[in-house]
């Protein structure tokens, strides 16, 4: 405590922000990279003509909130104030869209990663670049707006994503972490810059050139992890910390996306590593050691936050219809006054759910709140159904929504590992399917075919990761990489705790998996059929 206390006192803390889907958070680390306090901010995304989004009041309350929080966390353990910080970094959910004009004004609500409407430009640029574009990816928001003409496109100065308008506005910098630049628009690794060939394509399209601006201005500068990002300025510091304690001048790490951050956090930066982020979304990441031999509209290629390339399996669900089933039975506590608490309760029902049949049993599930590219859809209706003699019972439905929340990224992952035979030698999980020790990590397991660690670390997730990043800024010797600097000065060689595929429960996935496809033309029927 004496420590942490004097390395907050004398400004030797490093502190990372990330904008999650439903929180805000903030870790501050000491030199050692030990978490010493958190504080953080509970939102949430709404639908808005059509259009998943935040306002701009939601992420400054958010954020001030946040940092508040940390504060009260520093004050209440140590018993003193953050003044100074050795470095900082922001980073949040991945790509979307925030257009701005020349005054800095927001042109059109912030369009989220969540949304999918995004259909015909992410499949007209795929085919002109023979690059899979993914609907969430900033280009693809840009190009539809094109397509359906919207008036605000002329007036676009500036086009970034939500980590990289907080650091803009915390710095004046535009400038991009490479990793999150990789979901704005292709990147060429060799350079570590947009690709070159790709942005004369996008420049050269008939429906781009009669816009007064050029690709190449209106997006970010490209860093790599370890690039100066600008400094907090006195405007920023007021908006982060309006009490006026926190001074100016603290170095900033270039802005980076959750998943560089989820890569940094699980040590799986390095060729044939890789990692599992799985909370509100879930994606999956493979450092590649080799090109794949085709496109594949499952797979998106990104880079680390170092500039080498990344297979990505993204799926837009995950935890949140199984959070909402959850719900139901601390409801159904409560009704009784059992009052027991909600950890206990996911705790009891994902250990239970290991007793359940190795396919399900004949039950199925579709957590899709909204659309999942993988499977085809633009919009999302949770569905459960089973077979009139399935077994129905409490282990077989919660082992059908949790293996609901990885199927679709089974099903993208089946592609990267039977098709293009890409290896990892391990995926390490994080994010809060992982919490109940053995279970979500099981899963995992099963449903990869590859062993699955979980670092002690995984708890603290991306927020921690950026503060890494901010860290191997301001501490790396020299031209020390990103890969040796995880490895020696933050993990020690520690590898976590590993679980191995259970062949029983391989085979019991892949029976659910062929169920979970036959029945995706029903999912896309009752989309149809209730109308939001």
């Amino acid at each position: 405590m004496g420590n942490a206390k004097q390395c907050i006192e004398s400004g030797s803390a490093v502190l990372g922000i990330e904008f999650g889907s439903t929180r805000i958070k903030g870790v501050l680390i000491d030199e050692n990279h030990n978490p010493i306090a958190t504080g953080d901010h509970e939102w949430e995304n709404r639908l808005e003509n059509g259009v998943w989004t935040y306002s701009l009041d939601d992420i400054w309350e958010g954020l001030t909130d946040c940092y508040a929080n940390l504060r009260k966390d520093v004050k209440e353990k140590y018993g003193v104030e953050i003044t100074k910080l050795k470095a900082l970094g922001f980073s949040g959910m991945m790509h979307g869209y925030m257009a701005f004009d020349k005054a800095g004004k927001l042109l059109a609500p912030f369009r989220t990663w969540r949304n999918t409407i995004t259909g015909p430009a992410a499949k007209e640029l795929t085919e002109c670049l023979n690059f899979n574009i993914p609907q969430r990816w900033s280009i693809a928001h840009l190009y539809q707006a094109i397509l359906n003409n919207e008036d605000h496109v002329k007036d676009i100065d500036f086009l970034t994503t939500l980590a990289g308008y907080i650091h803009w506005q915390m710095t004046g910098e535009k400038v991009m972490g490479i990793g999150e630049a990789s979901g704005m628009f292709p990147i060429d690794s060799s350079i570590c810059d947009f690709n070159q060939g790709m942005l004369d394509k996008f420049a050269a399209l008939d429906k781009v050139k009669k816009y007064p601006w050029d690709i190449r201005k209106i997006l970010p500068k490209v860093l790599v992890a370890g690039d100066a990002a600008g400094n907090l300025t006195e405007e920023g510091a007021k908006k982060l910390d309006p009490s006026g304690n926190l001074q100016a001048g603290i170095p900033l790490a270039p802005p980076e996306g959750d998943a560089g951050t989820g890569m940094t956090a699980t040590n799986s930066v390095a060729v044939r590593t890789g990692n599992v982020s799985a909370g509100t979304s879930v994606f999956a990441m493979v450092v590649l050691e080799k090109d794949l031999k085709k496109v594949h509209e499952e797979i998106d290629l990104v880079t680390t936050p170092a500039g080498p390339a990344v297979a990505m399996v993204h799926c837009n669900n995950c935890t949140s219809d199984l959070n909402a089933w959850v719900g139901l039975f601390k409801e159904f506590s409560d009704m009784f006054g059992m009052n027991i608490s909600l950890n206990d309760i996911y705790g009891k029902l994902y250990t239970n759910a290991l007793k359940g049949e190795k396919d399900c049993g004949g039950l199925v599930a579709f957590n899709t709140l909204s659309g999942e590219p993988v499977i085809g859809t633009d919009e999302g209706r949770p569905m459960f159904a089973r077979k009139p003699d399935a077994d129905m019972n409490l282990a077989n439905f919660m082992r059908t929504h949790l293996y609901a929340s990885l199927a679709t990224l089974k099903i993208g992952c089946d592609i990267l590992f039977k098709e293009e035979q890409v290896k990892a030698d391990t995926i390490y999980g994080h994010g809060g399917l992982f919490k109940t020790k053995g279970v979500g990590q099981g899963i995992l397991a099963a449903a990869m075919n590859t062993p699955v660690a979980v670092m002690e670390t995984a708890g603290e997730g991306g927020p921690w990761g950026m503060a890494v990043l901010a860290s191997y800024m301001v501490n790396k010797a020299g031209a020390e990489t990103l890969d040796k600097f995880l490895s020696d000065k933050v993990f020690g060689g520690q590898t976590g705790s590993v679980m191995k595929p259970d062949p029983e429960d391989v085979a019991g996935f892949d029976k659910y998996i062929e169920t979970y496809v036959k029945a995706i033309p029903a999912q896309k029927d009752i989309c149809k059929a209730i109308n939001i």
